[in-house]
């Protein structure tokens, strides 16, 4: 939802005082995200560990964890947050302290209760117009992945297949059940 009527610019938004709320900007718009449930956290951090420790022994680039702002488009400005990003070695930069500009190779979105189709269709379509390659969209309701090539070219997951890295993250693979499994422990 859409808080302020201004257009905001990315450098504002990041220097917005902290009163504990999350935001993405939608060109130009201040949104207001909710914060995550322990669902959505557990598998943040499951598919963030699972994508490191393969991409961190390879040296293949970096991976973000929950929150990193993506610049995906300028004037007026749209940064999303996604909740795991992985930035190939060929794009990386200096660390610095703002966000990144374009999106990453790969995002992975988890879907939170509040979340609608069409929003994250939407928040899909902007990664790959912004450069990105793939895009995991995880449900932890249904236990299943969407995983997008593009826009238009979705394959759909469940517990018995297996989540590969494609051409984005070659080698990667892991059981579609073994990332959900952290819901039950």
């Amino acid at each position: 939802m859409a808080v302020h009527e201004r257009l905001y610019t990315a450098e504002e938004l990041l220097a917005l005082p902290d009163d504990d709320k999350r935001y993405e900007l939608m060109e130009g718009q201040l949104t207001e995200m909710s914060p995550t449930g322990e669902a959505h956290n557990l598998l943040s951090i499951e598919f963030g560990a699972l994508i490191r420790n393969f991409v961190r022994p390879r040296k293949l680039g970096r991976v973000y964890g929950a929150e990193m702002g993506f610049r995906l488009s300028k004037t007026p400005d749209t940064v999303l947050a996604t909740d795991v990003a992985f930035v190939s070695k060929a794009r990386l930069k200096p660390v610095q302290s703002g966000y990144l500009d374009g999106a990453p190779a790969l995002a992975v979105e988890i879907v939170s209760p509040g979340n609608t189709e069409a929003e994250m269709h939407d928040k899909v379509k902007r990664y790959f117009q912004a450069g990105a390659r793939l895009v995991w969209v995880a449900y932890p309701r249904s236990r299943v992945i969407y995983v997008y090539t593009s826009p238009n070219e979705v394959t759909i997951l469940q517990a018995d297949d297996t989540l590969t890295g494609g051409d984005v993250l070659p080698g990667f693979s892991v059981k579609v059940a073994d990332i959900f499994a952290v819901l039950d422990e």
